[in-house]
């Protein structure tokens, strides 16, 4: 079970994420459960980093510098998940640098984590021309690779950063103030 400081979960409490739930347990009618594609066991995340690297699913390799695969502790307790690289992203090939990862590690500091010992990904891994909103074949075609990130990590808590992670991350279109305050169980 992970341990939450008071300061961590007042600002949790400030983002209404107020119910904590053990991933064993069955409680709260709110909690739904997202379902996670299987992968094979014998795979890495360096190996699956090479493979991103390559990739060639979607449109968007055409026009990317590089991927953006991910960052952070690989046993992290906590995964913070956006919704695609920027153009600094792309250039540096590290998710949340620039402005919006500053504004990120301030906000993990303040609350006692340090940006190493957390994983950062995006539901793309590459970035959409104008930092446009991720197109659902788009998302679908890194889909895998997210959860198997997920599955290999094996968080104890996902946080998704915005709108467009969190409706990717739980597959609804309910807008994100009525997902705030509630818990849900991805996969298992």
């Amino acid at each position: 079970m992970m341990t939450v400081s008071l300061r961590q979960k007042e600002y949790l409490d400030l983002m209404g994420i107020d119910v904590w739930v053990a991933r064993e347990s069955s409680a709260s009618n709110e909690m739904q459960e997202i379902e996670v594609n299987e992968f094979p066991a014998s795979q890495t995340l360096n190996d699956l980093k090479s493979t991103v690297s390559t990739c060639t699913k979607c449109r968007l390799h055409s026009t990317r510098i590089q991927t953006v695969f991910g960052a952070g502790s690989h046993e992290a307790d906590w995964m913070l998940i956006g919704d695609a690289p920027g153009s600094e992203e792309d250039k540096q090939g590290m998710p949340f640098v620039g402005r919006e990862g500053e504004l990120l590690t301030a906000m993990l500091a303040s609350i006692g984590l340090d940006r190493e010992k957390v994983f950062i990904a995006n539901i793309l891994k590459c970035r959409p021309p104008n930092n446009r909103d991720p197109s659902a074949d788009e998302v679908l075609a890194c889909d895998d690779y997210l959860n198997t990130q997920i599955k290999m990590i094996q968080p104890k808590m996902i946080l998704a950063l915005g709108r467009i992670a969190a409706q990717n991350l739980l597959k609804s279109d309910v807008p994100i103030g009525k997902m705030r305050g509630k818990v849900y169980q991805y996969g298992e």
